[in-house]
């Protein structure tokens, strides 16, 4: 049995979302166990599984199921790491970091040893890991940084690696490599706090309304629709509040849409193109994992054709940043039926409202099929 260690929380504005989409994950390694274990009994009862994932009909008689040993490895908000080992119903209440069920952990950068360094009862243990799911959000988990500790130790990641990551965090660099494959970008202008008088004064060149974003953030933190030059002081200060650049960026009209890309065996496959509609404002954190007043549509409501678009531009823009394993591009269309990059979720999320899992539903993936086929995946 591999063992995959799946990390989760992190030292991140994004924290309580990470133990959400780990929670998720974390209980899809335990139905697929479950089942490979019934499976190899021939028996054809599938276990309890929580709402939403797979059901004995999708995966029954299928011999494509792994049996995982899913390794939780929590990191506090101050960035400590620790092997949890106590129930997972206590990672989504954000009560899971207690004695005795957490036991300090790094990763031993030995990377003959594959594994990390577990201190228990006063003694050290070496624990070897085939591979890790990082499933973090935000800065210091999804920007390059936990990849590239992950790969010096000879750990392979489940997702994309090092470059991938760090490019797609920064919203500017991901806009000029996407340029430069072909791909329409909004027009941008990026400065720092210093820079701040001349660069609100670039900003309004774009136009209004526009959008003030954080240059490296995600899950929408730190983001304000500005309607005129009023409003530009607040929203500088908010994203400000979450890096020290942030970027200017016209507002495109349409509609955001959204395309899941999976690399398997050296081809890319998407799942159904998803859209957002908007009663007000912009899909913003709160938006996006409590749908109070937006809908998501998948599949998105356009015609075939403009989904072929969608789906290759996804694919193009895949490549051009050298992702690998998996990711989430999102999009806009106008209403001309053009479209436009907006961003790369190189660990999108896992939770109940997340997009990818139901992108990749609508093309007939289930959540615990998808997550054994991520693993798959990243081991090959």
């Amino acid at each position: 049995m591999k063992k995959i260690a799946v990390l989760f929380g992190g030292h991140s504005s994004e924290y309580e979302v990470s133990l959400q989409s780990a929670y998720a994950v974390l209980n899809a390694y335990a139905v697929l166990n479950a089942y490979a274990v019934l499976n190899a009994d021939s028996a054809s009862v599938m276990p309890d599984t929580e709402e939403g994932l797979d059901t004995e009909e999708r995966l029954q008689g299928s011999q494509k199921a792994g049996r995982w040993e899913a390794v939780p490895v929590g990191i506090s908000r101050e960035g400590d790491w620790y092997l949890y080992e106590g129930d997972l119903g206590k990672i989504p209440e954000d009560s899971w970091r207690q004695e005795p069920e957490c036991r300090p952990l790094t990763l031993c950068m030995n990377r003959s040893q594959h594994g990390f360094i577990v201190w228990r009862d006063g003694k050290t243990e070496l624990l070897r890991v085939d591979a890790a799911f990082p499933v973090l959000h935000g800065r210091n988990g999804e920007d390059g940084t936990v990849q590239g500790a992950l790969e010096l130790a000879g750990i392979p990641v489940i997702g994309c690696g090092t470059l991938a990551s760090a490019l797609c965090m920064d919203k500017e660099l991901a806009h000029r490599v996407a340029a430069g494959a072909g791909v329409r970008v909004p027009a941008s202008v990026v400065f720092s706090r210093e820079e701040c008088a001349e660069g609100a004064a670039e900003a309004g060149k774009l136009g209004y309304p526009l959008f003030i974003k954080p240059l490296r953030a995600g899950s929408s933190l730190g983001i304000t629709k500005v309607t005129g030059p009023e409003a530009l002081p607040a929203a500088l200060e908010y994203a400000f509040a979450y890096d020290g650049l942030v970027v200017a960026e016209e507002m495109i009209p349409g509609f955001e849409v959204g395309c899941a890309v999976l690399e398997e065996e050296g081809k890319l496959l998407t799942g159904e193109v998803d859209e957002i509609e908007l009663s007000e404002g912009f899909f913003d954190f709160e938006e996006k994992y409590n749908l109070k007043t937006s809908q998501i549509h998948v599949p998105a409501r356009i015609d075939a054709g403009t989904a072929a678009k969608i789906k290759d531009t996804a694919k193009r823009i895949f490549r051009a940043l050298a992702l690998s394993g998996f990711a989430r591009v999102d999009m806009f269309l106008t209403p001309q039926g053009e479209i436009y990059f907006n961003e790369v979720n190189t660990i999108p999320g896992f939770t109940e409202h997340s997009r990818f899992p139901g992108m990749a539903a609508a093309a007939g993936t289930g959540f615990v099929e998808l997550i054994d086929r991520l693993t798959k995946n990243g081991l090959a």
